[in-house]
């Protein structure tokens, strides 16, 4: 596999494991949108890209596709709302599929002609991804806990022995 392509891959892989979404993942990636999700589908079905996504998973396991949402939300960027709000006059409907609008809580024209654009709560978001890291730490604690007690009852077993 060539440099370029080899960079696309992880790129893909990357963006993949953290959005959960083929077709943006691929155009994070530098795919053009117009080929995303055909060249998106194309990468995933080769075994390089689903061990490659796999490892990812398990290096990044902190609750899935909550967290990656999650992520989005404090992290993710509002260009495209701004954009949005600041257009002279609606984009057209192949402009607005475009633009990435998950931070976007509502959308809703306001009297005067105006046009009020919601963003959710970073800070909330931030608290939720907090909330979920402690909760998978306290589980890997249990589960630590769990199997030193499983071992000491099996050195207990072989003393009786």
């Amino acid at each position: 596999m060539k440099r370029d392509q080899k960079t696309k891959l992880n790129a893909f892989c990357c963006n993949y494991v953290i959005l959960g979404n083929a077709e943006e993942a691929a155009v994070r990636a530098g795919f053009p949108r117009e080929t995303a999700l055909s060249g998106s589908i194309e990468l995933m079905k080769t075994e390089e890209c689903r061990q490659l996504i796999s490892q990812l998973r398990q290096l990044l396991s902190d609750g899935g596709s909550v967290a990656a949402g999650l992520k989005r939300l404090a992290f993710g960027s509002c260009s495209d709302a701004v954009y949005l709000v600041f257009a002279d006059e609606l984009p057209p409907p192949d402009v607005i599929g475009r633009l990435d609008l998950f931070n976007v809580s509502e959308i809703k024209r306001v009297k005067g002609g105006g046009v009020e654009v919601k963003l959710f709560d970073r800070l909330k978001a931030l608290e939720k991804l907090f909330e979920l890291e402690n909760a998978f730490s306290d589980r890997s604690k249990a589960e630590s806990l769990i199997k030193a007690l499983s071992a000491d009852e099996e050195c207990e077993e072989l003393d009786d022995n």
